[in-house]
């Protein structure tokens, strides 16, 4: 309590974080602007890293491209790994012995006492009627989204990282799986399987407090995770995850437990840059606005990444004409409130959700604070994409998701949609200043589309991102001061 949030006032951190690949800068460019921290970018893409004092944990778990957070006990940028196997390993065993624990472990139990605070809110936040039977602050309705968005395919593959169970999230979201790096093509064959090493300790508190509400418990229970990436290495995560694992164990005393464990210990091995930390999130937070999940479900950080693309000002009309279960103008709503923002979808289902999860996203703003509850600037309608309900020029940024051709839609189907949408957005947009924000993985076919309506749109941006293990991108388009082309005379 107040003793660790003294030590907080002095103690400082450097913090690795998580993002979506591709959106590193983006995320950069958030930590200055909200903590006044300079990031640096890490090689290993899809992580960055700031030094805050750890009185401002709160503030950095309020980011909003960040996916996982942890605290870094050391890293090494040049890390020689031996070329026999066992001297390999018997290097990281010895390495425990010699890290810089005792900061880093202040830092997680501080960050562990403000989990607690929010927990005890949220179960009483759940007595009432409005939020009964979910968990609509996305954080902790379930097990372990874990903390490296650098191997999306370790977790699908690993038993032990369950994925929330929650009784709305019935089919396994695109988010859930998208991690972000199965390690760029050069490294793909060499990202091993996630592994847990059970390890574990005497005293202290407990980060499972933050799942199970309980008191103080007297033993930590603890796992090591590793991550591997490259070719030179004589080992694989598994190994290295092992001998660490023990040698953790055998320095801290701690107890071995792989699926109720407090501390999740990281070891995060890219070619020669070797990350040692300590997790501060049990689940990412990128599912933080969503309760009501759909086949493709959009990451919130990718969606908040997207968004901070096209450069919201207030009063812009913000459009997400294929918007699934509404991740997109959800997370628009909630940071860009000075806009309007519009989600439209042609599946009566998709509408459906995103329906439900601006209501858990409404409830939320209430249970906070009810007296100047205002709702959210947004609404949702069923449409059909190439024929909008929308005036001709009256809309500022098109921001949307398009279907890749694999779990909706089909790749024959898009050589007409694209045309036809980017036909519709362009007809909506504003002439000389619109723009539009489009994620799509299906690039030869966009590529085709943007070239048959060169005129009315131009390439300013493209984003390389991996979403769900595919390699994706994210474009960023300007609308010229060509007019559209009035297909429909009624409007």
């Amino acid at each position: 309590g107040p003793a660790a949030a003294q030590e907080g006032a002095e103690l400082a951190a450097v913090i690795g974080a998580t993002v979506p690949t591709g959106f590193e800068q983006t995320a950069a460019e958030e930590v200055q602007e909200k903590l006044g921290s300079v990031s640096r970018i890490s090689r290993d893409r899809g992580k960055i890293y700031f030094e805050v004092p750890a009185r401002s944990l709160p503030q950095v778990h309020r980011l909003r491209s960040v996916d996982n957070l942890f605290v870094v006990v050391q890293e090494f940028k040049d890390y020689q790994f031996k070329e026999n196997k066992e001297d390999a390993l018997k290097d990281l065993e010895d390495l425990v012995k010699k890290l810089p624990w005792t900061d880093p472990l202040k830092v997680w139990e501080l960050n562990n006492s403000l989990k607690k605070k929010k927990t005890k809110r949220k179960k009483h936040n759940l007595q009432s009627p409005a939020s009964r039977g979910k968990l609509s602050d996305g954080g902790e309705e379930g097990g372990a989204d874990q903390n490296n968005t650098n191997d999306q395919e370790d977790c699908a593959q690993n038993p032990v990282a369950v994925e929330p169970t929650g009784a709305q999230d019935t089919e396994n979201p695109q988010g859930a799986t998208s991690r972000n790096g199965v390690e760029e093509e050069e490294d793909n064959e060499q990202s091993d399987v996630k592994v847990e090493v059970q390890a574990s300790s005497e005293g202290g508190t407990t980060a499972g407090d933050g799942l199970t509400g309980e008191g103080e418990a007297k033993v930590l229970r603890f796992r090591v995770t590793c991550n591997r990436a490259g070719d030179k290495h004589s080992f694989t995560s598994n190994e290295a995850a092992r001998d660490f694992g023990g040698a953790v164990q055998e320095h801290f005393q701690w107890k071995a437990d792989m699926t109720n464990f407090d501390v999740e210990v990281l070891l995060n091995i890219h070619n020669s840059e070797v990350v040692v930390g300590i997790a501060l999130t049990e689940e990412s937070l990128h599912r933080r606005n969503i309760t009501h999940f759909g086949p493709t479900t959009l990451r919130s950080t990718l969606a908040y990444g997207m968004l901070r693309l096209c450069d919201p000002q207030p009063t812009d009309i913000i459009v997400d004409p294929m918007c699934g279960t509404g991740a997109i103008p959800i997370e628009g709503a909630a940071e860009w409130p000075y806009c309007y923002h519009i989600a439209g979808d042609n599946s009566p289902q998709a509408v459906k959700r995103a329906a439900n999860n601006i209501s858990s996203l409404l409830r939320k703003s209430e249970s906070k604070d009810s007296s100047s509850a205002l709702g959210v600037p947004l609404d949702v309608i069923q449409w059909d994409i190439c024929n909008l309900p929308l005036r001709t020029g009256s809309v500022d940024i098109v921001v949307t998701d398009m279907p890749f051709g694999k779990r909706i839609g089909s790749k024959k189907k898009n050589w007409d949609l694209y045309p036809a949408c980017l036909m519709e957005m362009g007809r909506i947009c504003t002439p000389g200043t619109g723009r539009a924000v489009l994620l799509t993985q299906d690039k030869k076919c966009f590529a085709k589309a943007l070239s048959r309506v060169g005129h009315i749109w131009r390439r300013a941006q493209t984003v390389w991102v991996n979403v769900g293990g595919l390699h994706a991108a994210v474009y960023l388009l300007r609308r010229t001061s060509e007019r559209a082309e009035e297909t429909r005379s009624c409007w």
